[in-house]
């Protein structure tokens, strides 16, 4: 009987603590991993990073599988120009990206010669020395870095061609309860400029960057044995800009 009893003792913990956890992750905090450079140079493919859940409210894509229990927008705050955020493509509704809020409802956006202006202002930039990209199979990569004086922050951003893909576009006009977003990598980012992203719903925002917790380089996150030389220690618990 004894045992029978600290059997069910172990399964209600086991429950306990799953529960515990999907209520973190659900309305708290949820980690991420950077899978690719489109937000080179702040976030590097091997970053793991912290997302914080109620930043701009909660919807169906707060629970995990985008579970239909919240049928709209909770407790909801508007993010800022320059925030980074995670959020379900409008493509799927699946799939989790991560960029930057360039535009807000109502903002009126195009790209020149690759650079922004939002509602006919230049966002000004001033060039720096340039970026060694090395991650994986790039070696000693240059590319050109800049400086974006993007309202209130000042956000570094690569640009790699000229006349790029997304160099120049059309006027995008921001629709209501919807955001334009870019990555900082510009000329190796799918984001708000192509049909494959577009304006992203409020709903779909997930939650807002927040830090790096662990970072590693060149290694998968299960090969402990190359974290003595993969761990970019600089980058831990390092505030996303």
């Amino acid at each position: 009987m004894k045992s029978k009893n600290k059997f069910f003792s172990n399964i209600k913990s086991i429950f306990l603590a799953i529960f515990i956890a999907l209520i973190i992750r659900s309305f708290l905090f949820e980690p991420f991993n950077i899978p690719s450079g489109s937000m080179k140079p702040n976030l590097l493919v091997g970053d793991f990073i912290i997302v914080s859940k109620w930043s701009y409210g909660y919807s169906k894509h707060s629970l995990p599988f985008s579970l239909p229990i919240i049928p709209s927008k909770i407790f909801s705050k508007i993010p800022e120009r320059g925030d980074v955020v995670v959020f379900k493509t409008p493509e799927n509704n699946r799939t989790d990206y991560i960029k930057r809020v360039i535009g807000l409802p109502g903002d009126q956006i195009k790209i020149v010669n690759g650079q922004i202006y939002i509602n006919n202002d230049l966002i000004n930039r001033k060039k720096l020395s340039d970026f060694i990209d090395h991650d994986h199979n790039i070696v000693n990569k240059r590319v050109r870095k800049y400086k974006e004086y993007f309202f209130n922050q000042e956000i570094d951003v690569l640009d790699l061609l000229d006349n790029g893909l997304a160099d120049n576009t059309q006027l995008f006009k921001v629709p209501e309860y919807h955001f334009f977003v870019m990555g900082d990598n510009r000329d190796n980012s799918q984001d708000s400029r192509f049909p494959t992203v577009g304006f992203v719903p409020f709903d779909n925002l997930v939650g807002k960057a927040q830090f790096i917790f662990f970072s590693l380089e060149n290694s998968r996150f299960l090969q402990i044995w190359k974290w003595p030389n993969s761990i970019r220690y600089e980058r831990i618990f390092q505030k996303i800009q």
